[in-house]
């Protein structure tokens, strides 16, 4: 396997590792967990010259002074050994969209019902960040679109800085009609593309 499947591998994996440190590290067991999506991924463990392969939920390897030495993991055994670093680790990122009256910084009927879901998806995190983005549809020029974008973004921010979420942990950008949701030709009046995407991680 080369080089770069490895480490394309590896970037897709959810890997657990722990080290005992005796001045140095003395031995270390790497167990690939299953991805919440579903999707198959990979973790190649090499030491010396010595590779393993870990392509199955739980598939794991310990390093011993003969090379990595495969096993087959369980939940169980995770949960018992890893307990502390899972807790630790960061939720994952979650998105939102909300879309707007054409022309103008006003949600739609839908969108005004999304609040609820983001609020509570900020109030599970111990330190919020939110990244606020606002998206217009092709009509009008580049320069008004990021201006309406910005207009959108900052609309939304303000509506969560009402709502309680410090300042602090929001930031408003726009994207105008630079990123579409549906790809249009110019001067495209497209609901799809009036947007706020809202991303809390």
């Amino acid at each position: 396997m080369s080089e770069r499947r490895v480490a394309s591998l590896a970037r897709t994996a959810a890997v657990v590792a722990a080290c005992a440190l005796l001045g140095a590290c003395a031995s270390s067991t790497v167990v690939l967990l299953p991805q919440k999506d579903g999707r198959s991924s990979a973790v190649s463990v090499k030491e010396g010259d010595k590779e393993v392969l870990l392509d199955q939920p739980y598939a794991a390897a310990k390093t011993t002074p003969l090379g990595p030495r495969p096993y087959q993991s369980s939940e169980q055994e995770v949960q018992k050994q890893f307990a502390p670093a899972l807790a630790a680790q960061p939720s994952r990122a979650a998105s939102f969209t909300l879309y707007f009256v054409e022309g103008k910084d006003e949600f739609s009927e839908e969108s005004k019902q999304e609040v609820d879901r983001i609020l509570a998806e900020i109030a599970k995190r111990p330190v919020p960040d939110v990244l606020v983005v606002g998206h217009t549809d092709t009509v009008g020029t580049d320069a008004s679109n990021d201006a309406l974008g910005l207009q959108r973004a900052e609309t939304v921010r303000a509506a969560l800085i009402k709502l309680g979420i410090p300042a602090g942990d929001i930031r408003a950008i726009s994207r105008g009609k630079r990123q579409l949701a549906v790809p249009t030709g110019d001067n495209v009046s497209e609901p799809r593309n009036r947007r706020v995407e809202i991303v809390v991680r």
